[in-house]
């Protein structure tokens, strides 16, 4: 007894546990600070989940749990009548894999972080599948990923090979996911899931979130909201085709209602042969569990991002001016050095490039030409690149640039020396969207061009500081010249050329930022983030839209990494737009030169107020207030982990006559604390619309009463910072 005990003794946050049950089947306990995800070895000698949830205090518990008689890792061929995680055929043609149990290991990274390895054989083919499960204690995440390992003498064809298998067992399931197309990205979906199968999926191959997020939240037994709840939420970090599926059986004897979640790559048309001697790794599923609602659960995920999932989740992130708005494709050397001054004027860090400075033989003067072609245009700019990066330098602002190195126009040098390089059907017509093709990043040698689009400019240039990487286009009639006959794996192979050109770019420019663009929230996902500081949420920045857009996005995502501009997008107030943008990671992209003198002045203060508050308001915890969807008001708050320094945003939409709005009641202050409240962002100090600006309240007033509604007029905002007093 005395060694059982010394056994459960914590010896850190993260950790996993051997307990030896009655039966002398193993327990595989995988733990975070408040959560616990148990397996064991059945009677098949197969693995199964025992338990998802809440950790209970005393490990003995989950003995006396019984093992279903599935395998927590189902699998495609054999006796399960489910859908499979993982599905072969081996090179007799038997489409059949049995996994059994066979070992596990704990990798322990450090006092926060460990990985449980499972190993699972099967019995009859030399085929071994490791399930590795990450655990992050103090964030309560876990990742799921796979490898599969070929050691026969000849080849296997993966046709499912999914990252992640989670067991629920349920009365029932409630589903929240994102869908949206350009410019209307992230609308929100709730739904009980039927009996049956429901799919989050992408076939777009590129901007491959364009559609449907990978990214969902789940809540057991009934609808959660943002503090009470049960709730599973999960993201897939992979920029290709992903596919995340949830299978609901019910009334079934064995299966107690049970839930299947499988998540990863989606093996539409991406059968994979797997070489003798070969193994193939999935992307991670990002999975987290709480029973307080959808707040706790995207404030987990922020945690585990910041310090774990975003490139340089914690530093600062720098403001920028970007020209697009101001020039689109018409400018010039003089134009852009007065843009350098506006940078400087205005108070942004960075001045951002965007399209158009490149290409000679066919000048980039819009989007139907010129792409490939990275040469400087010597029309535009007679000194080159370098000039202007001096100039930003003399001037005291950093210089960014715009790059779109996946893609390539027909009309373009690239293309008359390698039509070889594109993705495109033989015997068919060649598809354009936005008259460009997608270059095939299967191909070593375009790889190469893509790394050098990049290399180019910063070897060259290294004071440039800021690389906006865009992706305009999905995939349509894609056939890979270079793959030949093995066309299955072109969307895989594609995604993993891809991340081979962005782990040269960091080994090479680690203190670059840089931006994840996609026309918008194309590449809305952690695969890419985890190469990049930030991305473009939707190339649609009217304001209003915006807050609906942002809001969904906060489910799974740091504001940190959400890039927002002001804009001359909508109708708003420049008040309202910034404040909008000032949710997220401020930028502008608007002509400075149409500001008034006062307009100019606002802005200038809040880009320093901005930069003063940024550790609050990109890397505090957020909680969702009043949520925009009604379309009458919404409000959220950052706070600091101390408790010490909060911000709170606030938005009247579009409320009818005589609407009578409730208190804005804040959440995750110290209710022992007093408060001091102070609205900024004004556009006349003399004039703040709360009228309890200056007041000073406890925290438990502040969450229990709130705040009196203050903004009734159509389109106001309100910023309120809120401090802790000593």
């Amino acid at each position: 007894m005395k060694s059982i005990k010394k056994l459960l003794l914590p010896i850190c946050l993260c950790f996993v546990l051997f307990v030896k049950a009655q039966s002398n089947q193993p327990l595989i306990i995988i733990k975070t600070q408040h959560d616990a995800l148990v397996f064991r070895e059945n009677s098949n000698k197969q693995l199964s989940q025992l338990y998802f949830g809440l950790s209970l205090n005393d490990s003995n518990d989950y003995k006396i749990m019984k093992p279903n008689s599935g395998d927590a890792l189902v699998t495609g061929g054999g006796i399960y009548n489910r859908e499979p995680a993982i599905e072969v055929t081996h090179s007799d043609g038997n489409p059949s894999l049995q996994l059994y149990f066979a070992s596990y290991s704990v990798e322990k990274i450090d006092g926060n972080v460990a990985v449980t390895h499972i190993t699972l054989k099967d019995s009859v083919y030399p085929v071994v599948v490791t399930w590795h499960i990450k655990s992050y204690a103090k964030e309560d995440v876990l990742e799921q990923w796979t490898t599969i390992e070929n050691n026969a003498k000849t080849a296997i064809v993966l046709n499912n090979y999914a990252s992640a298998c989670l067991q629920l067992s349920k009365e029932k399931y409630f589903l929240t996911h994102f869908y949206g197309e350009w410019a209307s990205e992230m609308h929100i979906e709730e739904l009980p899931l039927p009996e049956g199968i429901k799919t989050i999926e992408s076939k777009l191959g590129v901007r491959a979130t364009n559609y449907d997020n990978p990214s969902f939240m789940l809540a057991l037994n009934k609808p959660a909201d943002e503090e009470t709840g049960e709730v599973v939420a999960g993201s897939l970090a992979w920029s290709g085709n992903f596919k995340i599926l949830f299978e609901n059986i019910l009334n079934s004897r064995g299966m107690d209602n049970r839930l299947q979640l499988i998540a990863g790559i989606n093996p539409y048309a991406s059968n994979y042969t797997l070489k003798a001697g070969q193994s193939f790794t999935t992307p991670p599923l990002i999975l987290t569990y709480t029973n307080q609602g959808k707040g706790q659960a995207s404030r987990n995920l922020h945690h585990w991002a910041l310090n774990y999932g975003v490139y340089n989740g914690r530093v600062a992130r720098q403001t920028l001016l970007n020209n697009w708005e101001t020039t689109f494709f018409n400018f010039n050397e003089q134009k852009l050095t007065s843009l350098l001054d506006d940078t400087k004027k205005l108070g942004t860090d960075v001045f951002l490039l965007d399209d158009g400075w490149f290409a000679n033989k066919y000048p980039r003067d819009n989007d139907k030409s010129g792409l490939g072609d990275w040469e400087v245009n010597k029309t535009k700019l007679p000194n080159g690149i370098g000039y202007l990066v001096k100039e930003a330098t003399e001037k005291g602002v950093k210089f960014g640039i715009w790059v779109e190195p996946e893609m390539v126009n027909p009309k373009s040098e690239l293309y008359e020396k390698h039509p070889d390089w594109v993705l495109k059907l033989p015997n068919r017509p060649e598809n354009l969207q936005r008259t460009q093709l997608v270059l095939d990043l299967c191909n070593p040698l375009v790889q190469e061009h893509a790394f050098k689009v990049v290399d180019d400019l910063l070897a060259n240039n290294p004071s440039i500081a800021y690389v906006k990487w865009d992706c305009n286009r999905n995939m349509t009639n894609a056939y890979s010249p270079y793959l030949k006959d093995a066309q299955s794996q072109m969307f895989v192979d594609y995604t993993l050329g891809l991340y081979k050109v962005l782990e040269r770019v960091r080994a090479k420019y680690p203190n670059v930022e840089m931006m994840w663009c996609s026309g918008g929230g194309g590449r809305a996902e952690y695969g890419g983030l985890k190469y990049m500081q930030e991305f473009w949420p939707s190339d649609n920045t009217d304001p209003v839209d915006r807050i609906s857009i942002q809001w969904g996005y906060s489910y799974f995502f740091p504001s940190a990494v959400q890039c927002a501009h002001v804009t001359g997008w909508g109708k708003e107030s420049l008040k309202f737009k910034t404040d909008v943008a000032m949710m997220a990671k401020l930028g502008y992209d608007i002509p400075v030169n149409n500001f008034t003198p006062d307009e100019l002045k606002f802005s200038q203060q809040a880009i320093l107020t901005y930069k003063r508050l940024q550790p609050v308001i990109n890397e505090g915890d957020l909680y969702r207030l009043q949520d925009p969807y009604s379309k009458e008001r919404a409000a959220l708050e950052y706070i600091d982990e101390a408790k010490t320094h909060a911000v709170l945003f606030a938005f009247a939409l579009y409320p009818l006559n005589g609407d009578i709005f409730p208190a804005i009641q804040l959440k995750g202050l110290d209710p022992t604390k007093k408060y001091l409240l102070k609205e900024i962002n004004l556009s006349d100090e003399t004039k703040p619309q709360c009228k309890q600006s200056g007041s000073v309240f406890s925290g438990d007033y502040l969450m229990k009463v709130g705040l009196n509604a203050f903004l009734t007029k159509t389109l106001t905002s309100a910023v309120i910072e809120i401090i802790a007093q000593d």
